[in-house]
């Protein structure tokens, strides 16, 4: 179990920086230019891993079913987003709110299958109202620091 967290802290790290280096490649380009080349290097890299390690037929890799290629498509366009929204306003807050929507999609997501307790969904709405309280704040100190005296 231990080994399992320690790969999913590490993971955290990888999106983390890969989200950076996105940011600042589309700061350079653009947010779609940067995703495209994220997604060709990813393509490259696990289609090697793939070939060497599955025991999968790339036949049947082929035959996914459509709603399969969602994740693919949604893929892109995250880092895509994320590459245009970091360069904007930040690493940290960037990552909180993504963090966010991916709790709040969570939990919407649970209730609806599952019979999730809506305070689960109010609990991540507390959360969300809390960072965009602190990201207020910090544009009002900003303004004081600025103002001139």
């Amino acid at each position: 179990m231990t080994m399992v967290i320690m790969i999913a802290l590490f993971n955290g790290c990888c999106i983390s920086f890969c989200r950076i280096l996105n940011g600042r490649l589309s700061q350079d380009t653009s947010p779609f230019y940067a995703s495209l080349w994220n997604h060709a290097i990813g393509f490259i890299f696990l289609s090697i891993i793939v070939y060497f390690t599955s025991i999968v037929p790339l036949e049947r890799i082929m035959d996914a079913p459509a709603a399969s290629w969602t994740g693919g498509i949604l893929g892109a366009l995250f880092v895509a987003i994320n590459s245009y929204v970091l360069s904007r306003i930040g690493a940290t807050l960037t990552a909180l709110l993504v963090i966010g929507g991916q709790l709040l999609t969570g939990v919407v997501w649970d209730i609806i299958n599952n019979g999730g307790e809506l305070s689960q969904l109010f609990g991540i709405l507390c959360i969300l109202a809390g960072v965009l309280v602190v990201k207020r704040n910090q544009r009002k100190d900003i303004k004081e620091i600025e103002a001139p005296r």
